[in-house]
């Protein structure tokens, strides 16, 4: 496949008129397109979710291959080549069934590549449940951890835990080097974050959810994370977080360490209505998710990625280049698939997403194929 004549984001050059060759499912070369003639349309590289758990009326934590599937066909669909879906505060017997079904899951082309699983709960914090189920919270358990990832045949590439709580110290420990440990839904104070992140931590999940704020006399697990580089996952949806203090995140925090995720749920791509998020009911009313018992407590979101992305860029005024490496780059680099995932450039996926200069979705290319 050739692509001619597109505005294509970069690596190193930023926006830059170009022709891509895709052969085999691999980009083969990157030629500046020197003709007068406007750009056809901005290219961007297929985007990357780490952390969502479902859309289409299907939950990740329903553990159903047949629903994975419908998951993965809309992620594509909506330019989201690159998924790892997050699973619920379940016990092991309900994560042992997630895994199995997301070990039979097959990468084809139409559906996302699955490329890991990010493991929110149940090693959190009771007082800063969220939407988890608190039947199920427990604390980090290290055997636990074992059999679930040896089942998995490694697929956990994060794994969400409170720092506070007991054994987490040495959980952080024992796996900080073979996965990606992440601060979440926890009652942390600045101390205990800062000792988390110097013994392997180094993700803050959804960033301001479920975690103390910054505080003048008690700066909280958000300065911590700043201050060790630590990598933040961000969600752009226009609920979860007002768009100054996401403008304030991205001039706060290296470019390089920002990763948008949708930390969507079943609802996304429906319209309102009761659905469900880890075996609890949500309400979703004018495109807001919330705990059905409990309408305070948002639930996830019903937005995708892309639309997250597009949301940063043209409603909240986020420089374009750092929207788009936040959703593309820096999640792939977080879980160790940069070396085919995540920008375009030669020897990497031909994974390209088309859009208008006011980024609106216009083309999805996976692998050299256009869906």
């Amino acid at each position: 496949m050739l692509i001619e004549n597109v505005n294509a984001f970069l690596p190193e050059e930023g926006f830059k008129k170009v022709d891509i060759q895709i052969d085999n499912k691999k980009i083969i070369s990157i030629t500046e397109n020197k003709s007068d003639k406007e750009a056809d349309f901005m290219a961007i590289p297929g985007l990357c979710d780490v952390h969502f758990h479902g859309a289409m009326n299907h939950d990740f934590g329903d553990a159903d291959l047949e629903g994975l599937n419908v998951i993965g066909e809309y992620e594509a669909k909506n330019g989201v080549l690159a998924i790892a879906p997050a699973t619920m505060t379940f016990d092991e017997e309900r994560l042992n069934r997630i895994i199995d079904t997301a070990n039979s899951y097959e990468n084809l082309t139409g559906k996302a590549d699955l490329v890991g699983i990010n493991m929110e709960g149940p090693f959190i914090s009771p007082e800063k449940i969220g939407a988890q189920n608190p039947k199920f919270i427990k604390e980090p358990d290290i055997n636990m951890f074992k059999r679930l990832q040896d089942r998995a045949k490694g697929k956990f590439k994060i794994v969400d835990l409170a720092p506070e709580v007991n054994n987490a110290m040495e959980f952080i420990k024992q796996f900080g080097k073979e996965v990606k440990i992440s601060i979440a839904h926890t009652c942390t104070d600045y101390d205990i974050a800062k000792k988390a992140f110097e013994n392997g931590a180094a993700h803050l999940t959804h960033i301001y959810n479920a975690m103390p704020g910054i505080h003048h006399r008690n700066p909280g697990p958000i300065i911590a994370a700043y201050e060790e580089n630590a990598e933040i996952e961000m969600i752009a949806d226009g609920l979860h977080i007002h768009p100054a203090v996401v403008r304030f995140t991205f001039d706060m925090f290296d470019e390089d360490k920002i990763i948008l995720i949708s930390d969507s749920m079943m609802a996304c791509g429906l319209p309102d209505g009761e659905y469900e998020l880890g075996a609890q009911r949500v309400t979703v009313n004018n495109a807001k998710a919330t705990l059905t018992r409990d309408p305070s407590v948002l639930a996830g979101s019903v937005t995708n990625l892309f639309e997250c992305m597009r949301r940063a860029i043209v409603e909240m005024n986020v420089p374009a280049p750092k929207a788009i490496k936040a959703a593309t780059i820096n999640p792939a680099k977080s879980i160790g698939i940069d070396d085919e995932f995540g920008s375009i450039e030669v020897g990497k996926f031909g994974n390209i997403v088309l859009t208008d200069n006011k980024f609106n979705l216009k083309k999805v290319i996976q692998k050299g194929k256009i869906l």
